[in-house]
């Protein structure tokens, strides 16, 4: 028996995105099981809690897995990629480039993750058109400020995210 493709895809998904899915779905074809790793970011001041956005993760991939055929896991973890690769058992990390101001960076990561870990490699999956200029960051700003996210999140986190920056405002004033 041939050994499972495993492969990681890290982010903080704060909230998670139709991108995100798009890329989680993507991914999923390419590997026997993916892991999908919520980063604890707190650097980032996070709208939703590490288990808020696990449990979301979960709810809005629940479909995507029997769809693909590949085993799709949530789990949240901390510390170093590579280290999180490893415990995973994942030979891959998968990254979502949306643009070429992303390819700096992630360039420079993968760089510095081969160093470290030289049998776990990285993959890019480029962004679909439709999912280019989605970003958490930019999720949060615009509804904060009231504007229309519907067609860049799924359902449950759109109802999930309206309620939190609702309720933030209404803590605010």
């Amino acid at each position: 028996m041939s050994e499972k493709r495993i492969g990681i895809y890290p982010g903080t998904f704060d909230p998670v995105t139709n991108g995100h899915l798009d890329v989680i779905a993507r991914a999923a074809r390419l590997v026997d099981r993916l892991v999908v790793g919520v980063a604890i970011n707190s650097g980032k001041g996070p709208l939703f809690s590490l288990d808020e956005r696990v449990e979301l993760v979960k709810a809005e991939t629940d479909t995507i897995s029997a769809e693909v055929g590949s085993e799709i896991i949530v789990v949240p973890f901390t510390g170093l990629l590579v280290e999180f690769a490893r415990q995973s058992e994942a030979r891959m990390i998968i990254r979502g480039l949306r643009a070429v101001s992303d390819f700096d960076y992630e360039f420079q990561m993968a760089g510095m993750n081969h160093r470290l870990a030289p049998d776990v490699e990285t993959v890019f999956l480029m962004a679909s058109e439709t999912n280019q200029f989605i970003s958490s960051r930019f999720v949060k700003e615009v509804a904060t400020l009231g504007g229309d996210v519907t067609s860049f999140v799924p359902k449950l986190t759109l109802e999930r995210t309206l309620v939190r920056v609702r309720n933030r405002k209404e803590a605010a004033e």
